[in-house]
């Protein structure tokens, strides 16, 4: 298709995207969801905050799949200051966060100290999201720029 005939349209300028994607338990759903953050932030323009986001939810939604037998429920909310990531499931404990000792070669245990390293703010939502027990998110964007939409044109 010629694009001088056939002008895409500008899509409008929101303060807000947000994006929902139910993953299995199952080993494929880390790399899903965290193609599925990847992308939205260069659908968005947003390729600092592209590295960082991919790891916190491959590392989230991880712990789902190796701690919970049920389904995850992957969140994501794009505003011009903050990317917001949610992962949900269905189990009621909380999650813990480990810390190898120094100089040890970790394998196991070291998601949650890793998000907490990479995003600006990471938390347990407070709220139960219909069956979904708790929600861990992470937050990124304070040295990631400026939100701009794309101009398809």
């Amino acid at each position: 298709m010629d694009p001088a005939r056939h002008p895409v349209a500008h899509r409008p300028t929101q303060l807000a995207y947000e994006y929902s994607l139910f993953a299995p338990a199952d080993a494929t759903a880390p790399r899903v969801c965290r193609d599925f953050v990847r992308a939205v932030l260069f659908t968005h323009d947003r390729e600092p905050l592209v590295m960082p986001a991919a790891l916190c939810t491959s590392e989230l939604v991880t712990n789902v799949h190796l701690h919970t037998k049920g389904t995850a429920m992957l969140r994501v909310r794009l505003t011009p200051a903050r990317f917001h990531v949610s992962v949900f499931d269905e189990s009621p404990d909380p999650p813990v966060v480990t810390h190898p000792a120094a100089g040890a070669v970790a394998c196991w245990g070291r998601g949650l100290a890793l998000v907490a390293e990479m995003a600006d703010t990471w938390g347990v939502a407070a709220e139960r999201a219909g069956r979904f027990a708790k929600g861990v998110w992470f937050e990124l964007g304070g040295n990631g720029g400026s939100f701009r939409p794309r101009s398809n044109g």
